[in-house]
């Protein structure tokens, strides 16, 4: 049964003819939780004509007061703090090289099938998708940083899959190292 719209000028009740079946009026109104009955009858037409006419906004709300500082540090959960500091405290050394930007990816329901070593090369395909135009013009090479030693069979493997392959003619176009 298909159920038609409910409008704002007219009750539940009155959205259907009265030769229809008022089976068919209590399986809709099983639908909607009963916590919202009792609005019902605002909707109605007969209430709508008590509300007052409708008119034109003549003011506008000033939000510039409201807009954070630039250059706020913006406080994080519990959680995402400590994930923030262990990735940082991992991959910045005292070599004065830091991470510029942060970003993160959810994994299609397909993408969560993948293997390990395919996980972390999408996620350098991903990252250079995202990033590619700043990495393409550096006159020297990059180094792409991992944890994980996945990608040797990768790197190993004389077969490549359909995606495999299409990820490495991609990644011809960067000049970077992965380490």
């Amino acid at each position: 049964m298909d159920l038609p719209p409910l409008s704002l000028h007219a009750s539940l009740e009155e959205q259907w003819d009265e030769e229809e079946e008022p089976e068919e009026i209590e399986a809709v109104l099983k639908v909607v939780p009963p916590s919202y009955h009792q609005y019902f009858d605002v909707l109605s037409e007969v209430k709508a004509e008590k509300l007052p006419p409708h008119r034109a906004c003549d003011h506008h709300i000033e939000l510039e007061g409201l807009l954070p500082p630039v250059g706020f540090i913006y406080p994080l959960s519990k959680n995402e703090s400590e994930t923030l500091q262990a990735y940082i405290s991992e991959n910045v050394n005292d070599s004065g090289k830091h991470p510029i930007a942060f970003d993160s990816h959810k994994l299609l329901p397909a993408e969560r099938n993948y293997e390990i070593h395919d996980k972390e090369l999408l996620g350098i395909v991903w990252a250079l998708k995202r990033w590619g135009s700043f990495l393409l013009s550096l006159s020297d090479s990059f180094k792409v940083l991992r944890d994980q030693s996945s990608l040797q069979y990768f790197m190993s493997s004389k077969v490549l899959t359909r995606c495999q392959a299409r990820w490495t003619e991609f990644l011809s176009e960067f000049h970077f190292s992965i380490t």
